[in-house]
Order: C-alpha cells, then sequence, then structure tokens
C-alpha cells in the first residue's frame, strides 16, 4: 500500500461580539478617528473590557480632536452590547481614559523612516483555498460571519453577539481531504431551548455555509456543548486588545511574530511588516513560484532596512528559494515608508480588519495579486 501523510489541523474563529474582539474594534477605531484628521497620526491605544467598564490606554501623537468616549459607547452599540445582565450596556457602562503622547525616543527614530520597533514578523499564503488561506481558518471566519448575518438579519433572532467557532481539518498529503469536527458556541437569549438553537445552527450556518463534499457521515458537530450561553462579552469573559493574533492572521497553521496589529499605527512594523508579507507570500503562491509560501523579516527600531529575510516553501517551490528571496529584494521597497506608501497604511481603513481575520479578505491592498 502506498504510504501517505495524514494529519488534523484545527482553527478558530470567534463573532464581533466576543470581547477580544470588541476590544480590538475599539482600539482600531479611534485609529481610523485619527487618520481621518491626520494621516500622520501615530497611534497605540489598547483597550480593555470588564464588568461595566471599559478601559482604554495608550499613547497617541496626532493633530486630531477626537472623543475617545463617543467611539467607545458607538462601538459597543454596534457590537450590540446593550444589555448589562447579558453583556454590557453601551449606555450606561464606564470609560476610563489614560492616553499620553508618543515617547521621544521612539519618535526620534520613526521621524527619519525608521522602524517603530524592533522584532520578527511572518506572512504566510497556500494554494489550498481560493482565498490563499489555510482552509480551517477559511471556513472558520466564514461561519462567524454567517452567525452574525443571520443575528442582525434576524433569520435567528434570539442568537446574540458573542461566539466562538472551531474547525478541524483532515488533510491527506498536505491538501484538505474533509472536515472531521465543527464546533460551535453561540450566545442567545435565556428562553429558547437547545434543540431549537443546534437544528438553527446546524442547518441555517453550518449546512449553508461549509461545502457538502467536505462533509461525510464521520463529520462531528458540537453546538453550545455546556448546553447554556446566555452570559458573553466582558460580564463571562475579560477582553483585551489583541489577544486573537492567531485568529487575525493564519489560525495557528504558520509561524508568527507575537506582535498584535489592533489599535497601532503603520509605523508599527508589527502591523505594517506583517501586512506586506502576507501580500508577497500571496503573489510568490497566486504567480505559481510555489504552493505554500512563509515569509520572515526582522527590523530594529529606528533602522529603516530589515535586518534579515528568511523564505520556507515547504519543497513546494517551482524554483529555488534564493531565488525568489532576489526577486522579493528587487521588486518591493521593505523599509517602513516603502511598505506605508505601497500599501496605502495611512488611510483610515483599520476598523474594518478587526474581526474575520486581517487576510484572506478582498477589498484591503495587501491581498491585491500583481505579476512578480
Amino acid at each position: 500500500m502506498k504510504n501517505y501523510k495524514r494529519y488534523f489541523l484545527t482553527s478558530e474563529s470567534v463573532t464581533e461580539g466576543h470581547p477580544d474582539k470588541v476590544a480590538d474594534l475599539i482600539s482600531d477605531s479611534i485609529l481610523d478617528a485619527c487618520l481621518e484628521q491626520d494621516k500622520n497620526s501615530r497611534v497605540a491605544v489598547e483597550t480593555m473590557l470588564s464588568k461595566d467598564k471599559v478601559t482604554v490606554a495608550g499613547q497617541i501623537t496626532s493633530n486630531a480632536q477626537i472623543d475617545i468616549e463617543d467611539i467607545v459607547r458607538k462601538t459597543l452599540k454596534k457590537v450590540d452590547y446593550t444589555d448589562k445582565e447579558i453583556n454590557m450596556d453601551y449606555r450606561t457602562c464606564a470609560v476610563d481614559i489614560n492616553i499620553t503622547k508618543q515617547s521621544n525616543d521612539i519618535a526620534r527614530g520613526v521621524n527619519v523612516g525608521g522602524a517603530g520597533d524592533q522584532g520578527i514578523m511572518f506572512g504566510y499564503a497556500t494554494d489550498e483555498s481560493p482565498d490563499y488561506m489555510p482552509f480551517s481558518i477559511s471556513i472558520a471566519h466564514r461561519l462567524s460571519k454567517k452567525l452574525t448575518e443571520l443575528r442582525k438579519n434576524e433569520e435567528i433572532p434570539y442568537l446574540k453577539s458573542d461566539g466562538k467557532i472551531q474547525v478541524t481539518v483532515e488533510y491527506l498529503n498536505d491538501f484538505p481531504f474533509r472536515i472531521d469536527t465543527i464546533l460551535i458556541s453561540a450566545q442567545h437569549s435565556k428562553d429558547v431551548d437547545l434543540e431549537t438553537l443546534q437544528k438553527d445552527i446546524l442547518e441555517k450556518v453550518i449546512f449553508k455555509t461549509v461545502e457538502p463534499d467536505m462533509i461525510d457521515i464521520e463529520t462531528k458537530f458540537f453546538i453550545n456543548p455546556t448546553g447554556r450561553f446566555v452570559i458573553g462579552g466582558p460580564l463571562g469573559d475579560t477582553g483585551v486588545t489583541g489577544r486573537k493574533i492567531i485568529i487575525d492572521t493564519y489560525g495557528g497553521i504558520a509561524r508568527h511574530g507575537g506582535g498584535a496589529f489592533s489599535g497601532k499605527d503603520a509605523t508599527k512594523v508589527d502591523r505594517s511588516v506583517s501586512y506586506m508579507l502576507r501580500h508577497i507570500a500571496k503573489n510568490v503562491v497566486a504567480n505559481g513560484l510555489a504552493r505554500r509560501c512563509e515569509i520572515q523579516l526582522s527590523y530594529g527600531i529606528g533602522i529603516k532596512e530589515p535586518l534579515s529575510i528568511y523564505i520556507e516553501c515547504f519543497g513546494s517551490n517551482r524554483v529555488p528559494e534564493w531565488l525568489i528571496i532576489k526577486l522579493i529584494k528587487e521588486k518591493f521597497d521593505l523599509t517602513p515608508n516603502g511598505i506605508i506608501d505601497y500599501l496605502k497604511l495611512k488611510e483610515p481603513i483599520f476598523s474594518k480588519t478587526s474581526n474575520y481575520g486581517h487576510f484572506g479578505r478582498e477589498g484591503f491592498t495587501w491581498e491585491k495579486i500583481i505579476q512578480m
């Protein structure tokens, strides 16, 4: 019998009402508000949500005049935080703000075009899905978005905004073969019975989203396995900016440099370089140079050029990896300012990235396919 490679990979997504994602959305909404008035705003804002309280802290250096408390309350309303008995009430919660300006020690390096921090960043792409993302995270995000869609259009009227999705995919010889497990925990009103919820999510969410040929008789479905999920949001779990970095990127399939994205302007290379590396990796795959591609760059604070570049194509490359690196260096300006200009990262587009992954979604400059 011919030998083959068989393994299982799991990825997770969460809905827009998950407290960590609400924190991300608030931080990015503050960033966008600054960029709308001042394209050169320096922003590094963190948000924490706990019972009946939102704390916003960080550094902002900008000519923009913004009302942070108003942004917070409007964002909470947008994600249906309207009831302090089950999540949070945007009208009555406390909002604590502690904002200072960017350190002069950091600014002196950024002002001359250097990186706003030191660190390592990764980008990844694969041809296993039409969006060049790992299949497991692609499906998980689609299920998350479907839950939100059915809540907002009231097709499943008892759904609330918090929720978590987990998808396990069986791979054969590095290709997704079947979905082994789908786990969905969806927040709901207290008056719905579990059987109704499970039936609705199975029929209206899972079967309407997942390709039927990826589900078989052995696929396992777990829907609200504890039997009840009424208390959600920050009432059930404190939310903090930047805690969903694996959901934001590649679902645990590729490596991660460790830096979060939300609340940071593009001079922070954690964000801008990660976007650029996704763009490059995607185009390496889309142009047929490799089936899978992972790229790492490293930067030093205040230094313009990357300190190192590394590429791994997992044996799927059709041309030598050193030649791909040479092509990347010739084609792309990898200085922070070069990346910001190329990807147009001074525009107020960041709140749109906060939910359902920063990658694999059309409409962002880093997802554009070009000729290499």
